[in-house]
């Protein structure tokens, strides 16, 4: 007797008995692949055709849209579309795995040069807001977290390096975008982290799209003399040309050029010499002698010794910096007719020429001084930073970045318990 399981012939191989039922010959269910074995049989099958090998992860993910796999999946897709130049799927692929690992800088990174390669608006400002994520984690990074095979000046190294190139990065982003304000704050932020060639030519750039000359010479002759020693800006040729035409547009004539590129040159010479640290060897904040800014007038610390001092570390390329200063003016204010507290400003720039034009803007209403190394006795690493200090120098209170629903009523609390912790010992 023949029959048919599942539209396949078998035998009765049993013949019939007297009194008995007949028994059919039981098959074993076929055992299905697990996922994981599907999907290495799909890598296995397409072999080394890139295009075989998008196909069969896209079908597989179609199948597991909720693979554990997804972030490895979708990496893989990155680097096979990226090989067929197709760069659109290979930027959304980058999204999806920063999406489900959103601490994958490398991967952020590569989303951001794929959006800006597409050139599409709003995948451009989406890379904006991740370059804004890398500069973020690598303001937290902290020395901490360095391989102990570098040192501390290499790190330090490699850390304004990374932080002067996703300004840069996120500067040309927001030209691309026509938002030129905003990318002039960040090439300058970039160049005043670390100065280099491209990011003075990009200045130069905006400052004569807005007709100002005398800007753009300045910034086009500090791109030329740095175009030898930094990458990723024009020729020198080109630069050499566009210096040229600003001056002349300015002044007639190329003459005292020649002059004006040689001062510059001397000047960024001069700034790149190392330079002698303040108070260095100083142990203790009170015995600090800060510099009033702008005009550089010292400030001894040592006046404010056994009085609360408030410190609040800023920068002009800290965007939270300016957004906090009146929040810290209005704590500071509160507090006026206390003479027990001091409330200082501190300036961290590099590039202490930023600092008069940032202060004849902006008009901050509290005391600003230099900070003058006091940030590095205080480990300050990110801005903006707030620090308490009780009467002997002593960190009280401390506070990283800036939330303007908390910032005034946390540091009211703290300058007053500081205040409150010093009366009770006496």
């Amino acid at each position: 007797m023949v029959l048919s399981f599942g539209g396949h012939p078998a035998c009765a191989a049993q013949s019939e008995q007297p009194g008995k039922t007949p028994a059919a010959k039981q098959t074993a269910p076929e055992r299905q692949p697990t996922p994981e074995a599907e999907l290495r049989k799909l890598i296995e099958s397409a072999d080394n055709d890139r295009a075989a090998l998008v196909r069969n992860l896209e079908s597989y993910l179609r199948k597991y849209p909720d693979s554990a796999q997804r972030p490895q999946i979708y990496r893989a897709l990155v680097e096979a579309t990226l090989q067929l130049r197709e760069n659109a799927k290979a930027a959304d692929y980058a999204e999806r795995v920063i999406a489900l690992t959103p601490e994958d800088m490398s991967m952020t990174l590569m989303a951001i040069q794929l959006l800006e390669r597409n050139g599409e608006e709003a995948g451009m400002r989406r890379a904006v807001s991740y370059a804004t994520r890398v500069l973020d984690f690598v303001s937290r990074n902290s020395e901490e977290e360095k391989s102990p095979k570098v040192s501390a000046e290499e790190w330090l190294a490699g850390k304004k390096r990374d932080r002067a190139t996703i300004l840069a990065l996120r500067g040309r982003l927001a030209m691309k975008l026509h938002d030129n304000a905003v990318a002039q704050r960040d090439f300058e932020a970039s160049y005043a982290t670390l100065p280099t060639a491209s990011a003075a030519e990009q200045l130069g750039e905006i400052a004569e799209l807005n007709q100002q000359l005398d800007q753009a010479i300045l910034q086009y002759t500090r791109a030329f003399s740095l175009a030898d020693t930094n990458e990723g800006s024009s020729g020198r040729r080109e630069l050499r040309q566009k210096l040229g035409n600003a001056w002349r547009l300015a002044h007639g004539s190329e003459d005292a050029l020649g002059n004006y590129i040689l001062q510059t040159y001397d000047e960024l010479a001069l700034a790149a010499a190392p330079k002698i640290a303040k108070n260095n060897n100083v142990k203790e904040p009170y015995d600090f002698v800060v510099r009033k800014a702008p005009e550089g007038t010292s400030y001894p610390l040592a006046s404010s010794k056994g009085k609360i001092l408030v410190l609040s570390f800023w920068a002009t390329w800290c965007g939270p910096c300016r957004a906090m200063e009146p929040h810290f003016a209005r704590v500071a204010a509160s507090f006026a007719n206390n003479h027990d507290t001091i409330f200082l400003a501190a300036n961290c720039d590099e590039d202490e020429s930023l600092v008069s034009p940032y202060l004849a803007e902006d008009k901050p209403r509290t005391d600003v001084v230099f900070s003058d190394g006091l940030d590095r006795l205080l480990a300050v690493e990110s801005f903006p930073t707030i620090v308490v200090l009780d009467r002997t120098g002593k960190i009280a209170y401390r506070a990283e970045g800036f939330d303007a629903d908390t910032a005034e009523k946390n540091l009211t609390e703290a300058v007053r318990s500081a205040l409150s912790t010093a009366s009770a010992r006496e």
